[in-house]
């Protein structure tokens, strides 16, 4: 989600959405997929009354929302939970659903009219360029109109005030309460220097970063945060504080997988870090209870590269390694 999005949605009084919360409901992606598609079925019906979710028992005819009769024209829709964008590994997936849902609807004897693919992400350029002569060309052939709904024409459906029931139910469980922040503590020169050999900044240097201050004074400040909440042991505080680190190291996944499926890949994926920071800061999935403001929130993900489960380069495993005990 754009801080733009973010911010206009605040200034209405309205919490941001942010598709990533589909996975943190769930704890993994398969879950997320199906608390997406639970999502759109509501969505829709209330956009289009008469619209239904479709079960796999145990095909489901290549649709997963349908508004129509199955012995007449029918349109559908399919959910396809492709995160944190749609990439070229997305069009083998995109084509075999649409043609799964024409043969279905030969050999099953309705007819369909318009076929509907809803992802909570965006196409990277060149999906975006295959995807338009893709649909054209299908168009052209099978006679079927085919639409995309992404991020952008979801939130839109989402803002209008028939549907504030499904937003309120997927989305703003995951706004979090007004809860006192840890305050920030200024990083001294010499522990700055000391961090230096740290592993999260030789992590830093290898994707190209040569500025480490900010990162430095992030990872002091949750390390602080992270020690004063063992110290403390309150129980929904050590809980949360658990949460964060999976939800961090789940944005930092999500976002690795789909930098390393671009063609050709660039060993030092550019972009990684600052995509997979600006998500921690942007999303709404934080768990109350945690203290912490955004520096805190950016310092776990560092923290998660510290401990040796991550890093900003495709040979980040080879970096960790070195050194270690």
């Amino acid at each position: 989600m754009t801080a733009t999005a973010a911010a206009t949605n605040l200034a209405s009084g309205e919490p941001p959405i942010n598709f990533a919360a589909h996975q943190f409901r769930a704890g993994n992606m398969a879950g997320a997929r199906d608390d997406f598609e639970q999502m759109l079925a509501m969505l829709i019906q209330a956009v289009h009354p008469g619209a239904r979710a479709i079960a796999a028992n145990p095909g489901d005819w290549g649709i997963d929302i349908l508004l129509g009769e199955l012995s007449g024209l029918v349109v559908i829709w399919q959910s396809k939970y492709f995160w944190p964008a749609v990439t070229r590994s997305a069009q083998a997936q995109i084509r075999e659903s649409f043609d799964s849902a024409l043969s279905a609807a030969k050999r099953n004897g309705y007819e369909l009219s318009q076929w509907i693919l809803c992802v909570p992400s965006s196409m990277d350029p060149a999906t975006a360029q295959w995807w338009d002569r893709w649909q054209e060309r299908r168009q052209r052939a099978t006679g079927v109109a085919i639409e995309l709904w992404h991020e952008t024409t979801l939130r839109n459906l989402l803002a209008k005030p028939d549907v504030s029931h499904v937003r309120r139910h997927f989305y703003d469980p995951y706004v979090p309460a007004q809860v006192p922040r840890t305050p920030l503590r200024d990083l001294d020169p010499g522990a700055a220097t000391d961090l230096d050999r740290a592993l999260f900044v030789r992590q830093l240097r290898a994707a190209g970063h040569t500025e480490f201050h900010a990162a430095k004074r992030e990872f002091f400040n949750a390390e602080l945060l992270a020690r004063e909440i063992a110290d403390k042991r309150v129980v929904a505080e050590l809980s949360a504080l658990g949460e964060a680190d999976g939800l961090v190291h789940s944005i930092w996944e999500a976002r690795f997988n789909a930098a390393c499926q671009q063609e050709p890949v660039d060993v030092r994926l550019p972009g990684l870090h600052a995509g997979v920071m600006r998500e921690i800061r942007e999303t709404t999935a934080f768990p109350a209870a945690l203290p912490a403001g955004p520096v805190h929130r950016c310092g776990l993900m560092h923290r998660v590269v510290q401990d040796r489960r991550a890093g900003w380069v495709v040979r980040w495993r080879e970096i960790a390694a070195e050194g270690a005990p």
